[in-house]
């Protein structure tokens, strides 16, 4: 059978329009191969809950992945399907998302009579802080950090709101502020009310000093700090969380098999291996 040239461009468009299906199918038996491999290691449920968001274009405006009612559906049938004397290992990096996703996870977490823990090896804010809260066992990167939990309404903080009624006369406070005030109280009682809800967990055994519990709902419901403020291993040691520094090495693997979406130029590039030894600089040859 002959071949002709225009056969060969056809066979080599057929091709092209196949090797993204086959990468994508590759990635997707190696992420399966890692978290089973992790399974075995650790003889438990291993969930990932990450979110690098990468920004979608749509109609020119930005969009970023967060917590959402989608991702509590998968993670609370991933609960279900995990017996109650299981680990339950939760990888998060994520800024936070939806309150109702949160809350509805976070309560699952809680019920689950086998020990929980969360690894977080770069960032958990937010909503993943609140997860984060619901575990047994807080295993960080010693540069990791987490987030407070303060309620947003809006782009406003509640407890910025509420503190318009301390700065101002009530009667310059419009009705609108007030209202907001009202909400914004409401919102700081019921986030603390489930963080302490959260932290006086004791299955299968009590996490947190009962002398600490108060001192880490003020410090992350009550707005001291803006609501991007990284928490530190080291902070959240002193605040009395459960935290254990140092992840295993095959945490790092499994985050490089969910890489962020590629732009045209990388705005971080180097060598991927580690260096046994710093490199030997070149003597200078300067004057005298």
């Amino acid at each position: 059978m002959d071949f002709n040239f225009l056969d060969f461009i056809w066979v080599f468009f057929l091709l092209a329009s196949l090797q993204p299906l086959w990468q994508k199918r590759q990635i997707e038996t190696r992420r399966y191969q890692a978290l089973s491999e992790f399974e075995r290691q650790r003889n438990s449920r291993v969930i990932l809950l990450i979110h690098r968001q990468e920004s979608i274009s749509l109609l020119g405006i930005p969009l970023s992945r967060y917590i959402s009612i989608e991702d509590s559906e998968q993670i609370l049938r991933a609960i279900r399907l995990t017996p109650p004397n299981v680990p339950i290992d939760l990888i998060l990096h994520t800024p936070g998302g939806l309150v109702l996703a949160t809350e509805q996870i976070a309560r699952a977490l809680i019920r689950h009579q086998g020990k929980v823990t969360v690894f977080v090896p770069h960032y958990a804010m937010s909503g993943g802080t609140m997860l984060a809260l619901a575990s047994d066992e807080i295993v960080m990167d010693e540069n990791a950090v987490l987030g407070p939990v303060d309620p947003q309404l809006g782009t406003s903080p509640a407890a910025s709101i509420l503190k318009v009624l301390e700065e101002k006369p009530m009667s310059e406070i419009d009705d609108q502020t007030l209202i907001m005030a009202d909400i914004a109280r409401k919102a700081i009682a019921q986030v603390q009310r489930f963080v302490r809800t959260l932290l006086e967990d004791n299955i299968p055994v009590q996490k947190i000093n009962p002398q600490d519990i108060d001192t880490i709902i003020d410090k992350l419901t009550t707005g001291q700090v803006t609501h991007d403020y990284p928490i530190t291993v080291e902070e959240a040691t002193e605040m009395g969380l459960p935290i254990t520094v140092g992840l295993p090495h095959s945490i790092y693997e499994l985050m490089d098999l969910y890489p962020q979406a590629k732009v045209a130029r990388p705005t971080v590039q180097y060598i991927p291996m580690p260096y046994q030894n710093r490199p030997i600089l070149p003597e200078g040859k300067g004057k005298g």
